[in-house]
């Protein structure tokens, strides 16, 4: 009986934790394949736009979307870079769209979340004074308190709720 208790809080925890997570952002696939990398990038970041040449892509790919400038891949090439704007708004979704030759497909960019720190200087051959910005690195940097603590507040109940199921007693065991 207890394995019974212990198998059902286990499916219980994992049912939670699964449904915490997003949905994939995947790309509607089309004759050939393309991607952005990486597919959630701050405000001024930059993404590289990859184009899988086949019999369906051979010549020019144009990609274009809201949030950077319209790129063109030329045909000996697989990829290319883009720059996001500073203006894109964090948290949303952009689609990007891939043409090449007849066909078309695309694909979507998540703006990440916080504030972009500030646009990139136009002066090139200036040097910092002082050392390198090393924050978050990556690990907090999407994340805002609110998310944190709606994660924290699910996992926390969903392992409550696991080990009340796996302490009760029915009245066969407790006789």
């Amino acid at each position: 009986m207890r394995a019974i208790g212990l198998a059902s809080a286990v499916l219980l925890g994992a049912g939670a934790l699964t449904s915490c997570v997003p949905a994939a952002d995947a790309a509607i696939r089309t004759d050939f394949g393309f991607s952005v990398m990486p597919s959630t990038v701050a405000a001024g970041g930059e993404v590289t736009l990859r184009v899988e040449r086949n019999e369906a892509c051979q010549g020019e790919a144009a990609v274009n979307s809201e949030v950077f400038d319209m790129v063109t891949i030329p045909p000996e090439e697989s990829w290319a870079t883009a720059v996001v704007d500073w203006d894109a708004k964090p948290g949303a979704v952009y689609d990007v769209e891939f043409e090449c030759d007849e066909s078309s497909g695309t694909a979507r960019l998540t703006i990440a979340g916080g504030r972009p720190t500030h646009p990139p200087t136009r002066n090139p051959t200036r040097h910092p004074q002082k050392g390198v910005r090393a924050g978050e690195g990556g690990t907090l940097a999407g994340f805002d308190l609110k998310e944190i603590g709606l994660g924290a507040a699910l996992i926390a109940g969903s392992l409550g709720v696991a080990y009340h199921f796996s302490r009760r007693r029915t009245d066969e065991d407790a006789g």
